[in-house]
Order: C-alpha cells, then structure tokens, then sequence
C-alpha cells in the first residue's frame, strides 16, 4: 500500500513539472513578442528622424555666419501676343491704305542672365487675295509695308530697339524683317508696339474685300 501511495506522489510529481516547464516556455514567448515590436518601433523611429545640420559655435566679437539658400523660378517662358484680326480700312486702285494694326507684346519670364531676343514678322506668302485668288484678285506682299514705331511699354532692364522706328523706315513683308530686338539686359521683362500697315493699291486692283495674315514671332 505504501508503496502504491509512493508511486502516485511520483507521477504527481513529474505532472506537476512538465506543466511548470510548459507554462515557463508559454511565459518567455510572450515576453519575446512585445520586445521585438518594440525594437523595431525604435528602429523605425530612428530612422524617420531628420538629419539636422550641426550649429557652428564661434567665439566672441567674431562674426558668426549661417548659410541661407532660396530659389528663384522662371515662371512662363518667353511669349508674344498679337491681335487676332483687324480690318485696316478701304481705298481704290493706285491709292494707299495706311493704319496701325493693334498692340503686340513680348513678355520674357524666363528670368534668363542674357535675357535677350529677337521679334520677326512676315506677310501671307501668297499675298492678301479676293474671290478666287486669280492673280488679277491678289495683292502681293511686296506691297504691304511694315513699320513697328516705337515702344509704347517696356519693362525690365536693357536695350530694346525698332525694327524700323517711323514710316521712312517701313519695310515690305514679302521676307522676313525683325519688328523689334531685346539686346541687352537680365531677368524678367516685356515690350509693347503698336505697328503700322501701309499697303499700296496696284492701280489696276480688283474690287473686293481682301485677306491674308500678318504673322509675328519672337526667339
């Protein structure tokens, strides 16, 4: 009997220590979990953390500088802006039709160093033409003048000259002529003129209303 009663206290004993030893394992994983996920919080808040530039320290009665550094953007480039149509007026064979032909701006925002450029103008290859375009109904370039007069607006620094600055200066629009120039300065800047349309009627001009285009650019 003794030895029966021996024998459970063993096994009672045994049980009682495999349970311990699980829970024990049980216990340290748990603690293992939170530690990992709190390293790698860390870990990742170390690594989100900014770089800061370290301070200077400079002894009295000396100057103590700190670098400052901004930017400055070239916002739109370098354009131009013409009118759309503009009817100059009428006349008869062997006459001359003479009117300004609107407002026309060059706007440079390239904020360049050597903020310079060159505005052309043409006419219609073709001419100014009526009905059919038959020869008879054309005007051909070479009697359509150009003169650009002067500034009426400018901004900015530098020099911006004419193409031709009154009407003994007029050129044909049959190739291309320089309306205005930029041909010195720096940074933002803008010029406008307001051109003159001169066109000699051939006497032997046929009636009607023509058409063709004045065409400007700037580089």
């Amino acid at each position: 009997m003794i030895a029966e009663q021996e024998e459970i206290t063993r096994e009672r004993i045994q049980t009682g220590r495999r349970v311990l030893r699980k829970e024990s394992a049980m216990f340290k994983s748990c603690l293992r979990i939170p530690l990992v996920g709190a390293a790698g919080v860390l870990a990742a808040t170390l690594v989100a953390l900014p770089s800061q530039a370290e301070d200077v320290e400079c002894p009295e009665s000396t100057t103590c500088p700190t670098t400052v550094t901004f930017t400055v953007t070239a916002e739109d480039g370098l354009k131009i802006s013409v009118p759309d149509a503009k009817l100059i007026g009428d006349g008869a064979g062997g006459q001359q039709i003479t009117a300004v032909l609107g407002p026309v701006e060059v706007t440079d925002e390239r904020a360049a160093l050597v903020a310079t450029w060159v505005s052309s103008v043409d006419a219609s290859a073709g001419g100014f033409t009526t009905g059919g375009g038959t020869p008879a109904e054309t005007i051909p370039n070479t009697d359509v003048l150009y003169w650009s007069g002067p500034a009426t607006a400018t901004t900015g620094t530098g020099t911006f000259v004419p193409g031709q600055i009154n009407a003994a200066a007029a050129q044909s629009l049959n190739v291309s002529r320089t309306a205005y120039s930029k041909v010195t300065g720096s940074g933002d800047n803008s010029c406008t003129w307001n051109p003159w349309i001169v066109v000699n009627l051939p006497a032997q001009a046929v009636a009607g209303t023509y058409t063709g285009t004045v065409n400007h650019s700037v580089a």
